[in-house]
């Protein structure tokens, strides 16, 4: 028997910085309404759904950020979402800001069991961005202010969608850039990647040009080059539209472990995708070309886990011979 599960993308529209919660609780609501009518099991949102993106603006002091953040979940806010899962049976992923009794600050994922349960957390690990003021810039990206890097690694969890188990794995935005993040969850025979993003249209960087059909084509390659490369299913949701005059490209996906695009949103709207995933479809990848066990060879990968920043390779010269070097 094929163990499908049916998931869901529910990419948002743009939430601007005037909107209060319960706005953008309201959309995802009738999302999940309209989610359960197409049959959809889980519904994935994108990363810090609740708000604006916040991390555009600057606070000198980190006080003045508090009312950006949860520090309860589910919230008086949030609880719309948690009973309309109960009231649907349809789980749910949400990113959200997370600020810890302790006062520490995480951009945070969490999938919910229909039951209103939480079954897995994640922290955001690759935080883009700065952490100061940069005057050069025209528009601000200090998730390195807002967030500490997540302390919960890649966890995958089995966990019931619908009326099948999967391995499912969460991660958030610029994680989806870093191959290092799905296969730590391919190595746990993740089935599922669940995964939320704010991306802007154009690079604010200020160090070159990057056209803004190569921003969505490198969100899109990363996607479906991690789902490939470790066998998996990846459903990647955005906010999308012009949020505070700042444009959010969307293109959300659902991918399968051969890496093709089975669904993808078409408008900078509210918008709901959904595709039937085959669960099974996984096992050709890993049990072939990325069967680990009978081709990874971790001691040749030693340098991945030993550098961060990188370095000039050793210089050949005439009659020197070939130079080597141990990773």
């Amino acid at each position: 028997m094929p163990r499908i599960v049916t998931l869901a993308a529910a990419q948002l529209g743009p939430i601007q910085k005037a909107d209060g919660r319960e706005v953008a609780v309201g959309r995802m609501v009738r999302l999940m309404e309209r989610a359960h009518r197409r049959g959809a099991e889980v519904v994935v949102f994108p990363e810090l759904a609740l708000t604006t993106f916040f991390p555009r603006w600057y606070h000198e002091d980190l006080a003045d950020a508090d009312h950006w953040y949860e520090t309860a979940m589910p919230s008086d806010a949030t609880a719309p979402l948690f009973e309309a899962a109960r009231r649907y049976g349809i789980a749910f992923h949400l990113g959200y800001a997370e600020k810890t009794p302790e006062g520490r600050r995480f951009n945070t994922a969490i999938l919910v069991h229909p039951s209103g349960e939480i079954v897995l957390k994640y922290r955001k690990v690759h935080l883009p961005g700065h952490a100061e003021y940069d005057p050069r810039r025209r528009v601000q990206h200090l998730e390195k202010r807002y967030f500490e890097v997540g302390d919960l690694g890649f966890p995958v969890v089995r966990a019931p969608v619908g009326a099948q188990e999967a391995n499912v794995g969460l991660m958030i935005c610029n994680d989806r850039r870093w191959p290092e993040a799905w296969r730590v969850m391919g190595l746990q025979q993740v089935e599922i990647v669940m995964l939320g993003y704010n991306t802007p249209s154009l690079n604010m960087e200020n160090r070159g040009f990057e056209a803004h059909h190569l921003r969505v084509f490198h969100s899109h390659l990363s996607v479906q080059a991690g789902a490939y490369q470790n066998a998996c299913f990846a459903v990647a949701t955005a906010k999308a539209g012009t949020e505070d005059g700042h444009e959010l490209f969307g293109h959300s996906i659902i991918v399968n472990p051969q890496g093709e695009i089975m669904a993808q949103a078409t408008s900078w709207d509210d918008e709901l995708i959904v595709a039937d995933c085959d669960l099974d479809m996984c096992a050709l990848g890993r049990s072939t070309i990325f069967d680990f066990a009978r081709h990874r060879r971790p001691e040749a990968y030693r340098r991945i886990v030993e550098q961060t920043g990188s370095v000039a390779p050793p210089a050949w010269r005439p009659g020197g011979g070939t130079a080597q070097a141990a990773d």
